[in-house]
């Protein structure tokens, strides 16, 4: 599975692509955050294994739980030798998109709907199976958009034949994508979410859990 997937990053490369989240891709495999693509005097790094280094923190340093929330920081460039070290950076940055990507583009790529996930959480996180509809489209709205959130596209809904109503529509398309803070499409390589996250799964523990408003 690695070698095709570093084949289909080659593939894209030579089609022209050279965007993925926020990061930019430059010849011969360096990469940057995409808001340095012009910059001078960044930290230069060669090793691929950098990669997760520079994505733990953001620029205030603070831990970055969710690697495709757009706090990616800047100021830094990473030389690399070949697509198959570019591969394992990409990886670093944004695990499992580049597979994802792939098997999606193979008709492969399972979606999981809400609901299905959070009916088979279980201990602290089977409160979650309580939350309404309406309470979760309102919660994937605020948790998952892209302007401070999240840069993937969903590709789930909140159940089968419900769908999240409260993200623009191109945030729930596979060809989408927009930039952080943007509403013109990047031409970057999506970022495919087939299925909550975690995070988000905790989320909706705190939603659920909430104290009913008091009445007077």
């Amino acid at each position: 599975m690695t070698g095709s997937i570093t084949h289909a990053l080659a593939a894209w490369l030579a089609a022209g692509e050279n965007r993925i989240g926020e990061l930019v891709i430059l010849r011969p495999y360096e990469l940057r955050h995409h808001l340095d693509a012009t910059a001078d005097g960044l930290t230069v790094h060669t090793s691929p294994k950098a990669a997760r280094e520079i994505a733990l923190y953001d620029s205030a340093g603070g831990y970055r739980p969710l690697k495709t929330a757009p706090t990616l920081r800047r100021g830094w460039r990473l030389n690399l030798a070949n697509v198959e070290e570019l591969h394992e950076a990409l990886d670093g940055f944004y695990p499992a998109m580049l597979a994802a990507r792939l098997a999606f583009q193979q008709g492969r790529l399972v979606t999981t709907a809400l609901r299905e996930t959070l009916n088979r959480q279980s201990g602290m996180y089977a409160v979650t199976k309580k939350i309404t509809d309406t309470q979760a489209d309102a919660l994937v709205g605020s948790f998952c958009r892209t302007d401070g959130g999240c840069l993937k596209t969903i590709l789930w809904g909140i159940a089968h034949g419900v769908p999240v109503t409260s993200l623009p529509s191109e945030k729930l398309e596979p060809n989408g994508y927009s930039e952080p803070n943007s509403g013109a499409n990047s031409g970057a390589m999506p970022l495919f979410c087939a299925e909550a996250c975690n995070l988000l799964v905790a989320k909706a523990r705190e939603v659920v859990k909430q104290p009913l408003p008091t009445t007077t």
